[in-house]
């Protein structure tokens, strides 16, 4: 009998936030294929990302695309922008609800100073303030949640930002088409054993510690936030070159953490070694971990593949703890509480 039934995802996702995920892959090309109007990019040397949760993620897979290349990259989650601000700088602020109070702040600090601006919400009060200032805005649905509105903001943001974004328009929709393979073995319409997000959420317990390399923290980042709000699990992600400097000194004592090893394909080959060392160290102290591999492909392909996998799990996760993944009551409660002070 399936871990998960129909009946049940039905009882316990109670605003069908699967029925948004098994989406995605629509909604990537439905926004990316769309008219926007068309932003000034010139004379741009510098580009912000501006988010928090959700939103955030966005602008760390930016980055992670962007690495390579000369432009320089930075995310703010926060309240501050860097000093290096000025009119060569682009920052592109996203709030799905509009009314982030962290980005907010950020985006007057970046009209004061000058800078090139695009936002993009939902409404709210990005909105408000973009038509009254004249700022370039994109208004965007929420679909269910900010997380789960991803591929929406990501894949119109990659339509608008065309022009500055080194990355390949086949590449885009490479990235599309994997979405689309993977779709059919990890939706809501196949919750049977080969489905390998329910095979990764019936394994997570504890606490899970996820270890990523180089150009994927975004991945592991979004993972821990998805795993934190959706299965209300405490999860930890650290840097596996930093990880061996300190924390895999905590894997001396027995604890019920339960490490997850999110390996890329190119992987740098030190790093590769290091995957292996770590492996055998868990082998011969018998902890139970697990292995998650990129596909092969581009980085925007490698980075959606594994989130949406993961998201994905985290959501069975949910379901098999007999919670409903869309409330973040907390997060309401201290929002609610900041607006008020």
């Amino acid at each position: 009998m399936p871990l998960i039934t129909p009946s049940l995802l039905n009882k316990y996702d109670k605003s069908s936030m699967c029925e948004i995920y098994d989406m995605w892959p629509d909604l990537a090309k439905k926004f990316f294929d769309m008219n926007h109007d068309s932003v000034d990019l010139r004379a741009i040397d510098h580009i912000i990302f501006v988010g928090m949760g959700g939103s955030g993620t966005i602008g760390d897979i930016l980055s992670a695309i962007l690495s390579k290349t000369n432009m320089h990259i930075c995310v703010v989650k926060g309240y501050h922008l860097p000093k290096t601000v000025d009119a060569s700088t682009l920052v592109v602020a996203s709030s799905v609800s509009g009314n982030t109070l962290e980005t907010m702040t950020v985006l007057k600090q970046a009209k004061k100073l000058g800078a090139k601006i695009t936002a993009f919400s939902s409404g709210g009060m990005m909105e408000r303030y973009c038509n009254k200032n004249e700022i370039y805005y994109q208004k965007v649905p929420m679909l269910n949640s900010p997380r789960a509105s991803l591929p929406v903001y990501l894949y119109s943001i990659l339509n608008i930002l065309a022009p500055i974004i080194p990355i390949k328009k086949t590449d885009v929709l490479n990235s599309i088409a994997s979405l689309e393979q993977t779709q059919k073995k990890i939706s809501s319409s196949n919750l049977n054993c080969d489905n390998p997000s329910i095979d990764l959420a019936l394994w997570i317990s504890g606490i899970p510690a996820i270890y990523y390399p180089m150009g994927l923290q975004s991945v592991a980042t979004r993972f821990k936030n998805s795993l934190q709000e959706n299965a209300k699990m405490h999860v930890f992600a650290e840097d596996v070159l930093e990880a061996c400097h300190n924390g895999i000194v905590a894997w001396e004592r027995h604890s019920k953490v339960k490490p997850i090893l999110i390996q890329g394909k190119d992987d740098y080959v030190k790093t590769k070694e290091l995957w292996k060392i770590i492996e055998e160290y868990f082998r011969i102290h018998d902890i139970d971990y697990k292995i998650i591999n990129s596909m092969q492909g581009n980085i925007l392909s490698k980075i959606m593949h594994l989130i949406y996998l993961m998201d994905y799990a985290s959501i069975y996760r949910a379901i098999m703890s007999k919670v409903d993944p869309t409330p973040v009551d907390s997060i309401t409660y201290i929002k609610n509480k900041s607006r008020r002070s």
